[in-house]
């Protein structure tokens, strides 16, 4: 079994790369005339003066009351961080009470829908005991065989 071999990293084979082509392309400059030399000399050296000058970035200013902020290069979730503490304080507690808010209409949802759920059911049921039978009930076999088993079975079990 062989052992593992260290494979580099893809920037090292990228400068690996990028040397072979500079040393070919120095190479085939050589038979060049001069001023194709000279002017690839000089976009050259204007080529690397332009890729050692950082880069622009946009810096976004936020209020401290926002809720995402730029941070370099990356955006962060926070409450300003502005310098305000008093701006700070009331953003935070705006929040609070939103979630508090949304937290008691969950509650108050789900207790409404139980309650109309059990008052539909109520509703349900008290119209069942309390309705007089159709005629089409007694000639129901399966209703005749519910007849014969409550009458077999002791009175105390029948009561809900």
């Amino acid at each position: 079994m062989k052992p593992p071999q260290d494979t580099p990293s893809p920037a090292t084979l990228e400068n690996r790369f990028g040397l072979r082509v500079a040393a070919h392309l120095t190479a085939g400059a050589q038979d060049l005339p001069h001023d194709v030399a000279e002017r690839l000399r000089a976009a050259r050296v204007r080529a690397v003066a332009r890729r050692k000058q950082p880069s622009s970035v946009r810096v976004v200013r936020w209020r401290p009351s926002a809720l995402v902020q730029g941070n370099g290069h990356t955006a962060v979730l926070g409450f300003g961080g502005g310098g305000d503490d008093a701006l700070d304080f009331w953003a935070r507690l705006g929040s609070l009470v939103a979630l508090a808010l949304l937290a008691v209409a969950l509650v108050t949802v789900n207790l409404v829908q139980s309650d109309n759920r059990a008052a539909d059911e109520a509703a349900v049921d008290t119209a069942l005991l309390t309705d007089e039978l159709p005629p089409q009930a007694y000639t129901d076999p399966g209703f005749l065989q519910y007849l014969k088993t409550a009458d077999d079975q002791p009175q105390s079990t029948q009561t809900h």
